[in-house]
């Protein structure tokens, strides 16, 4: 290893490449800041390569898949459709491909210097950056860490067939019978996804009900039904044996065990945060027991001018949080007043049809409002589900009664992605029920949806019988 004996300036220094470490780069570039970006292997990380991007495109293939047997209603015949999974994996790449190359492009025209290696704390104004047989030390201003979390390895892993959220994407065969294990949007998405590829599902769901509005959790429960996805509430898995099957010892509430036989398993990997590789022990910032890194609503650490974004900080693992991280830390970099608070962060969740939740659910509005009042309004009554042939699902929200002021919107059905930035407004700008009603939802569209659902709130709703 060749050392430098002498620090090289730089003004802001971002460690790592994902969707919070890139757009807080060019965000503070966008600020007239010189920026160092550090990445150590692919810019896009995780959810760029292993992580979103494929996951959305599986089930999109899935729900394309599932669709061709409506297309005779428009007069479409498929006759013999296959499906080639080889293909499928060449068109992932492909796209990982073209994402990181539009990304290198935007990083170079916003002129970033960007630094392969790996990084490390020597101070709180000097970095240290492994690459190869060479480390160059850097003295920056202010540095933001993106570092993410690393898969911590398990002896399972060595079997081809006990996967975690990553390689189910990388797979080369449609699993016969896929058991998924967990409690959160990745298990739901996975197991509508496989279920549309072909594979029998069993989800094995670990913590009480699923995490949404009662009338959302009702209507998935509904559609898993329809779909043949067997759900397994409130388990335990206390054994896993891969024999000839995979064998799912579980457990329930009452200590009943039983075992479940399937040809690959699918779970979260356990996550380790990488402060620790960062060396921020050294510098005495503050961390959660875990690793996470402490940060305040600028999204600074405890240690002045260095901020933190994405995965390694506490919160969700989500890309949606961290970009929004990462452009707040640039931001108040810059001098830019800037905060970051995620009260009305959507839940997103790509499953035939999608969900999406802003917002308080009732459980939660009751335990804090006197008087809720909530509505309805179902996706099959609009013109528009007529037309397309996708009538599953609702619009639900809720409202405290007198100030008629909006708590949270809830949507499963064909749009829910879509319709979640009108939902997140609605509720970010303290939304009442006559601001929604006021303008105008484009015809016939999903959009109107959401404006029957509001009128609803005051029997108002045109498609909807008269309540008795």
């Amino acid at each position: 290893m060749v050392v430098g004996e002498i620090a090289e300036e730089r003004d802001v220094v971002v460690i790592g490449g994902g969707p919070g470490g890139y757009q807080a780069a060019i965000r503070a570039a966008q600020l007239g800041k010189k920026v160092t970006l550090i990445e150590k292997e692919s810019i896009g990380g995780i959810c760029l390569s292993t992580g979103c991007i494929p996951s959305k495109l599986f089930a999109e293939a899935g729900k394309k898949r599932d669709s061709l047997q409506s297309l005779s209603r428009l007069g479409i015949e498929v006759n013999e459709a296959k499906f080639d999974l080889t293909v499928l994996q060449k068109t992932k790449q492909k796209i990982i491909e073209q994402l990181q190359k539009g990304i290198g492009k935007l990083i170079k025209e916003n002129k970033i210097e960007l630094i392969k290696g790996s990084a490390y704390f020597l101070s709180s104004d000097r970095i240290g950056v492994e690459h190869g047989h060479n480390f160059t030390i850097y003295r920056y201003t202010s540095a933001i860490i993106a570092a993410g979390c690393t898969k911590v390895s398990s002896r399972e892993n060595s079997d081809q067939r006990l996967l975690d959220y990553e390689s189910i994407f990388a797979i080369q065969e449609i699993p016969e019978h896929l058991a998924v294990i967990g409690d959160d949007y990745l298990a739901l998405e996975t197991a509508s996804t496989f279920q549309q590829l072909g594979s029998k599902v069993s989800l094995i769901w670990l913590k009480g009900d699923f995490p949404f509005d009662v009338s959302i959790n009702k209507e998935v429960k509904r559609i898993f039904k329809k779909r043949k996805i067997s759900i397994y509430f409130d388990q335990k898995v206390k054994e896993v044996h891969a024999n000839k099957k995979i064998e799912i010892v579980m457990e329930d509430e009452s200590g009943e065990t039983s075992t479940l036989t399937a040809s690959h398993m699918v779970k979260a990997a356990l996550r380790k945060p990488n402060s620790s590789a960062l060396g921020v022990d050294r510098l005495g910032m503050k961390t959660e027991y875990n690793g996470h890194i402490v940060v305040d609503h600028a999204c600074q650490t405890s240690i002045n001018g260095i901020y933190a974004v994405g995965d390694i900080t506490e919160g969700p693992p989500l890309a949606v949080k961290a970009v929004k991280q990462g452009k707040v830390a640039a931001e108040g970099i810059a001098g830019v007043s800037s905060e970051y608070d995620d009260t009305f962060m959507p839940v997103i969740v790509h499953t035939n049809p999608p969900i999406s939740s802003v917002g308080l659910t009732q459980a939660e509005a009751e335990k804090t409002y006197e008087n809720i009042k909530t509505a309805t309004f179902p996706m099959s009554a609009l013109g528009i589900s007529a037309v397309t042939g996708r009538k599953e699902g609702f619009v639900t929200v809720l409202k405290e009664e007198g100030s008629d002021l909006l708590l949270g919107i809830h949507m499963i059905g064909e749009g829910a992605v879509e319709l979640s930035t009108s939902s997140v407004l609605a509720l970010e700008m303290a939304g009442r029920t006559e601001d929604l009603t006021f303008g105008f939802y484009s015809h016939p569209s999903v959009n109107e949806g959401l404006l029957e659902a509001i009128e609803a709130l005051a029997d108002k709703a045109i498609h909807l019988a008269p309540r008795k």
